[in-house]
């Protein structure tokens, strides 16, 4: 497990514990009484620094290198051994920083799409760390335009720090694909439930999150732009990342408070890279729920439902 800065003191506890335990083992020593009051004091920190996040902790801990990816969510949530992946845009390449493909979740046969960064140095190289390319959001609406023929709810698990900036990705029309998806995305005759499950940035989140529901996990962000990128931009550098984060209100509860999500799914304690499957099956019922409720929607209605939502974020005149 690794620790960010403002956990080490859990690191310290978790250690304290660790050589409690060891000792109690290798003395025959009965140590229960002792390791147990430290249990204590590990959970009693983590709900006081947990409880007290700000909005860059907020930030780092989507970024935990121990939190799971989409493939992890898609892996815990779907029946075992459906998930089958396509690949391909049609026209161009395959993405490998866009995944999709359909699986069942509880029987119910779903569409999943979603952002994928990587584990090792290689495999981040291979899927840009989750930033993607045009390729990847053309690859997602043939997609969703496939769901939407056979009537199957598209969901789309976001986790990027936006689209892949590259020279290559503007001469092949990044923003084109994107502005693309979102208008394609509002017309969609079939259900859209979408999931921020790590960082969502800019139009790369958005380029897959026109949904019918909107949510963030517990400890995720979705805004603009990063703040790094945002402090580089107004102060020349990034030293001013923490003030950024609080002025761009990226949090989900801000998300929640200004009506651009529609709720927050809860996380264990600490994150979901402690308890992944209890991350995962939240997330999982917050889905067959959304599933049965418009189960009933006409193509029509949707369509009308989801656009509904996206106009009332805005004030406009005449």
């Amino acid at each position: 497990m690794e620790y960010l800065e403002f956990e080490k003191p859990i690191q310290e506890l978790m250690e304290q514990y660790q050589t409690c335990s060891l000792v109690g083992e290798e003395s025959g020593v009965d140590v229960k009484l002792a390791c147990s009051q430290i249990e204590d004091k590990i959970i009693e920190r983590k709900k006081e620094i947990y409880g007290n996040l700000t909005p860059w902790q907020r930030v780092q801990l989507s970024r935990h290198p121990d939190r799971p990816y989409t493939l992890d969510f898609i892996n815990g949530i779907v029946d075992k051994g459906s998930f089958l992946e396509l690949h391909g845009d049609r026209n161009f390449a395959d993405d490998p920083a866009m995944i999709g493909g359909l699986a069942t979740i509880d029987g119910h046969r779903v569409m999943l799409i979603g952002t994928q960064k990587g584990r090792t140095t290689k495999e981040r190289q291979k899927r840009r760390f989750g930033m993607s390319n045009p390729e990847g959001y053309r690859k997602a609406l043939r997609l969703m335009k496939l769901a939407e023929k056979f009537s199957i709810p598209v969901i789309s698990l976001i986790d990027t720090p936006g689209a892949y900036p590259g020279l290559e990705a503007e001469e092949r029309g990044q923003g084109e694909a994107i502005a693309r998806n979102i208008y394609e995305m509002t017309t969609l005759k079939t259900p859209i439930f979408v999931y921020i499950v790590g960082e969502g940035a800019s139009g790369g989140a958005l380029g897959i999150g026109v949904g019918n529901k909107v949510y963030m996990l517990e400890n995720t962000w979705y805004t603009v732009i990063a703040p790094e990128s945002c402090s580089s931009i107004l102060w020349r550098n990034w030293n001013h990342k923490e003030d950024a984060a609080n002025a761009l209100k990226l949090t989900p509860n801000d998300a929640f408070e200004h009506k651009f999500i529609d709720g927050i799914i809860e996380e264990p304690l600490g994150g979901a890279h402690y308890e992944p499957q209890v991350a995962f099956d939240n997330l999982k019922h917050s889905i067959l729920q959304n599933i049965k409720a418009f189960s009933s929607f006409s193509g029509k209605e949707l369509e009308q439902q989801r656009q509904d939502k996206f106009i009332a974020m805005g004030q406009f005149k005449g």
